[in-house]
């Protein structure tokens, strides 16, 4: 008998751009010894009548079965080092085809090895790795709507806290300066100590929307914002 990872409360699925659903639910867990409570998202893509569930976040039963009134979920894609404890619920559940990055560790077995030069899971995506991180890390970017970045620890988007968090979570992540718009993950920072050069290449990319694995949806001026980011953080 599988022991998966406990449901907890959660938004809605929305639908953010044509056939790309966004969901908000919510992480609990130790994290260097402390106890932490806060939000984190799902990206649904939809091609013809198949699902790729990317940063994957376990819904209750009226959440799933919205989720397969959307399509029939066919892939799971892990894109984060430091997430992926819902991916063997929708692995198993949906006999789904289970997409993580080499040298990535985890308890499933992967199906398809997700890298910048093979296989994709749908149409029009295509991976960003990062090269000098500590712990496996990509960004899936969709070629739709001038480019969706999906990603998950690396690119946040958290503006202000919401009701997933708990208070004490909200104080300390308030002081580690977590609530910036497009921010990049200060704990995902400490974990992976990039250097400059990966971003470089990522501002070489054309985007226009982030979908990330904290925070809300960021529109239109994603690539400006993150590239003021990445300025401020490495000089470039």
């Amino acid at each position: 008998m599988n022991t998966y990872y406990s449901c907890l409360p959660h938004d809605e699925i929305q639908e953010v751009f044509p056939d790309v659903f966004f969901v908000t639910g919510t992480y609990c867990g130790d994290i260097g010894g402390a106890s932490w409570q806060f939000s984190r998202n799902m990206t649904v893509v939809r091609d013809g009548q198949n699902l790729t569930l990317v940063n994957s976040v376990r819904l209750d039963e009226k959440g799933l079965t919205a989720l397969e009134n959307l399509g029939t979920i066919k892939n799971v894609v892990k894109i984060g080092s430091l997430h992926g404890v819902d991916d063997a619920f929708y692995k198993n559940h949906y006999d789904a085809k289970f997409w993580a990055m080499p040298g990535m560790q985890q308890a499933l077995e992967v199906d398809v090895e997700l890298t910048a030069e093979g296989e994709m899971p749908f149409p029009g995506a295509s991976v960003f790795e990062f090269k000098t991180t500590n712990l496996p890390e990509c960004i899936l970017r969709i070629d739709r709507e001038g480019g969706i970045m999906i990603a998950c620890d690396s690119l946040q988007n958290w503006v202000s806290p919401n009701k997933f968090f708990s208070d004490e979570s909200r104080a300390m992540m308030q002081e580690m300066g977590f609530f910036t718009k497009a921010n990049i993950g200060p704990v995902w920072m400490q974990f992976n100590e990039p250097e400059a050069a990966d971003f470089v290449r990522l501002k070489k990319i054309p985007f226009r929307h982030a979908l990330t694995g904290h925070g809300e949806p960021l529109r239109d001026t994603a690539h400006e914002d993150y590239s003021t980011t990445f300025a401020r953080l490495f000089g470039i």
